[in-house]
């Protein structure tokens, strides 16, 4: 692994680890500053939103900017945030620094998945991609874990401290290991909006939606699924989602490996193995060891579009890859949204807690089949010259945009 992909991992870590962890430390907030259970709830919906707007303002605002030196600044922001949240002694202040942390979220990541394609080979670029978000999925299996349990034991503000000493520590690997190297021209505002003009890249924004709100339509009501359908006792549940978390850290680096040789392949594969499971596990939910496999599994196949989901929309963006990149991170956590708006209205209809499962599955589906749209459009526009890079081990399978 190159020096600079392990800084990026490390912020990445930091990152992740603010986003979830405040879910498993959201009754010690509420009852610290006195506040209703939904009302801490806008600590984490709050995050998400802030995510998508900083994912494409912040990017656009810094699309110029050499990116080393974004990327150090958005570490910042990062630390400024979570030292907010750390000292705050009010609710809003708290709030505040959600927000403030998370307006570099998305930029990070965005901005990040170029950085770290501009490290490595063409043929190595989704793998690349797929290491900096090992940071976050890393997050998820150990990170959370570790960070609930120091919040319950010596307070959740030792935990935001703890996050805070994470951001000056990627901080510094970044500033000390990525190297200040770009690839292509100088980015333009202009031309990184131009860029939007391709329905290739809106089609992608669209698979994303689909496909990562398909796997968080099932996985945001998942305790409630664990325990009541499943049966699972609650003290089974973190550890339950650790195995979840395993799942999206394999998946992750898996689909990096094979996007890297041939990325349609590869998202036909993961979307159809995610649909797949996510009926199987709907079917099969009262039966423990297999909800333990479709857990994994679901993790698995759903993080494993990450890498190839940037990968795409990168190429179709061409020369001005950066603000694209940037949205298609905003395009994830509206998926988280819409699939967890979708499944709760399954479940106040009264369809039951396997009834997200099924809404994940037919977002999925969908997402399979804009997909195969896109992929055949982008055959159909394809030029005669498309046939001699076929099949060669170019970073890119596509010859031409549309």
């Amino acid at each position: 692994m190159k020096p600079g992909l392990l800084a990026l991992a490390i912020g990445g870590f930091g990152i992740g680890l603010t986003e979830f962890v405040i879910a498993g430390l959201l009754p010690e907030v509420a009852a610290d500053f006195a506040v209703s259970e939904s009302t801490a709830g806008w600590l984490i919906s709050g995050y998400a939103l802030s995510v998508a707007v900083g994912a494409v303002l912040l990017t656009a605002a810094v699309t110029r900017l050499p990116r080393k030196q974004v990327l150090l600044g958005l570490m910042v922001l990062f630390i400024v945030g979570n030292l907010v949240s750390a000292l705050a002694t009010t609710y809003d202040a708290m709030l505040l620094g959600r927000i403030i942390a998370a307006l570099c979220h998305g930029a990070f990541f965005g901005i990040g998945s170029v950085v770290a394609a501009d490290l490595v080979e063409p043929e190595e670029r989704a793998g690349a991609i797929a290491l900096m978000f090992a940071g976050l999925t890393s997050a998820n299996v150990l990170g959370v874990p570790a960070g609930t349990l120091l919040g319950q034991q010596l307070g959740w503000r030792s935990t935001f401290w703890a996050i805070t000493a994470i951001g000056v520590a990627a901080f510094v690997a970044i500033a000390l290991l990525v190297p200040a190297v770009r690839r292509g021209p100088v980015p333009q505002l202009r031309r990184e909006i131009a860029a939007f003009g391709s329905g290739q890249v809106w089609l992608s924004l669209l698979v994303t939606v689909l496909g990562f709100g398909g796997m968080f339509g099932a996985f945001t009501y998942i305790a409630f699924t664990l325990t009541s359908v499943s049966g699972f006792a609650a003290g089974w549940v973190p550890w339950l989602l650790v195995l979840f978390g395993a799942g999206l850290f394999i998946g992750n680096l898996l689909g990096g490996r094979f996007a890297d040789r041939h990325v349609a392949r590869t998202l036909y594969a993961v979307l159809v193995g995610l649909v797949v499971v996510m009926v199987l596990f709907a079917l099969t939910a009262s039966s423990q060891p297999l909800t333990v496999a479709s857990l994994v599994l679901m993790g698995g196949f759903g993080f494993a579009t990450v890498p190839g989901l940037q990968m795409r929309i990168m190429h179709w963006a061409g020369e001005a890859p950066t603000l694209a990149s940037g949205a298609n991170i905003a395009a994830f956590n509206v998926g988280n949204a819409l699939g967890a708006w979708l499944g709760g209205l399954t479940i106040a209809a009264g369809l039951g807690f396997t009834s997200p499962i099924w809404v994940g599955a037919v977002l999925a589906l969908a997402a399979l089949l804009v997909l195969g749209f896109a992929e055949w459009r982008a055959q159909a526009s394809a030029t005669v010259s498309s046939s001699s890079v076929s099949g060669s081990s170019s970073a890119s399978p596509y010859a031409s945009r549309s």
